[in-house]
């Protein structure tokens, strides 16, 4: 799954920043939408909010994909899940009651998922993890974009991954930060499921091209988890 990061897109465009990236002729472009939703409290930067979701929804039909760097998750983040976002990403190291929040996500519509930042170890979550519907590994220091990949992150994504494969764990594992075409493949390789790509993709001058060829990176690396 690819998921383009709005984050680098033209705010003052978003509805076309999202059609860029849509189906086109035998193309499915995007998987999901990447929406970095930051409250300058939990990270030092400033994006956009529910409105702007809201809208955004109604704007496009790819799927959107809510990342919440944002202080007290527990009240905020059901709102997002209400207003149609697939998939609702909190952060374990701002959530009061994880467990709980991923039921109410999941009561208001949504998937749950759980971010993890590069310098939080994994292990002391795999039981709340059970809860969740995605793992989030951020792969560069969540707060801004452009930054450059941290591969030491992928140690947890490993681990993630047996865990899936084994059955411990059902969620799917998702990367941000970082993401381009000279990263997206030691990422595949570690077994992630969803990359997120900000700039790789609305840094080019095609972005839905962008998408597709990025997608194509992770099907050489993975063949067999495209059967089909």
């Amino acid at each position: 799954m690819i998921a383009p990061s709005i984050l680098s897109a033209d705010f003052a465009r978003l509805a076309d920043e999202a059609a860029a990236v849509g189906p086109r002729g035998d193309d499915p472009g995007a998987d999901w939408l990447h929406v970095d939703v930051m409250d300058a409290h939990f990270v030092p930067n400033l994006t956009l909010g529910l409105p702007v979701v809201q809208s955004l929804g109604a704007a496009t039909g790819i799927p959107l994909d809510c990342h919440l760097m944002i202080e007290d998750p527990d009240r905020w983040a059901p709102g997002y899940a209400e207003a149609g976002a697939r998939n609702v990403t909190v952060h374990v190291e701002a959530a009061r009651d994880p467990v709980m929040l991923a039921k109410d996500l999941r009561a208001a519509g949504s998937l749950a998922g759980l971010s993890i930042k590069p310098g939080t170890p994994l292990e002391p979550y795999l039981e709340v993890l059970r809860h969740y519907d995605t793992l989030l590994v951020m792969s560069v220091e969540p707060g801004f974009g452009g930054q450059s990949f941290i591969p030491e992150v992928l140690d947890k994504v490993r681990t993630a991954r047996r865990l899936v494969d084994t059955g411990h764990l059902r969620l799917l594992v998702e990367i941000d930060g970082g993401i381009n075409a000279d990263t997206i493949e030691q990422a595949a390789e570690a077994g992630v499921d969803c990359f997120v790509a900000g700039s790789a993709v609305y840094g080019a001058d095609d972005p839905g091209r962008a998408v597709a060829a990025l997608r194509e990176q992770v099907r050489r690396v993975n063949p067999h988890r495209w059967a089909g």
